[in-house]
This record gives C-alpha cells, structure tokens and sequence, in this order.
C-alpha cells in the first residue's frame, strides 16, 4: 500500500499523536504530497516544537506502518528549508 493511502485513512489519529507530545502545525512534503510515493516510501511530516520528537517519532512509526521521518523546520537544509516549508499541507 502506497503510504499517501496509510496517511489518509490515520490522518485524525497521526493529528491526535501530534498534539500529545506538544507539536504543532503537522504537514506533509515530499513524495507523498507529490503524489509520486510508491510501497516502500517513506513519509515526511514537518512539525513545529521545542520538544524532543522521539517518542512522536515512534509512535507515528508504529501508528502507520511504514517509515516516517519526523522533522522541524530547523532541521531541514538551509538550501531547500524555504521551498519545503511554503509548499508543506497540513495534515
């Protein structure tokens, strides 16, 4: 199953682990949002905090299924933070 698919059918529950480890303004960027993922891709979810993301990290991990990598804004490359964070959608 294509995770965009996984995304859709968790999103309310990917929201609710969001806003239990004090994170804010979930998005998706990358191939998911693109709509180029395939099985085997990962999804990208950008996120604002002061908190660490381990224990989101690992529970949207095990929520989906499938690898999810859990950023914030400062995290991204300075060569292409700015692209990603203006066309990030909300979840």
């Amino acid at each position: 199953m294509r995770p965009s698919d996984i995304l859709d059918a968790n999103r309310a529950a990917v929201r609710e682990a969001v806003s239990r480890y004090r994170t804010t303004n979930p998005r998706i960027f990358g191939s998911v949002l693109h709509g180029t993922d395939h099985e085997g891709s990962d999804i990208d979810i950008l996120v604002d905090t002061l908190f660490d993301l381990g224990g989101l990290y690992e529970d949207l991990n095990a929520l989906l299924g499938v690898r999810v990598d859990v950023l914030t804004p400062g995290d991204l490359p300075k060569k292409f933070r700015a692209k990603v964070v203006a066309e990030a959608q909300p979840i």
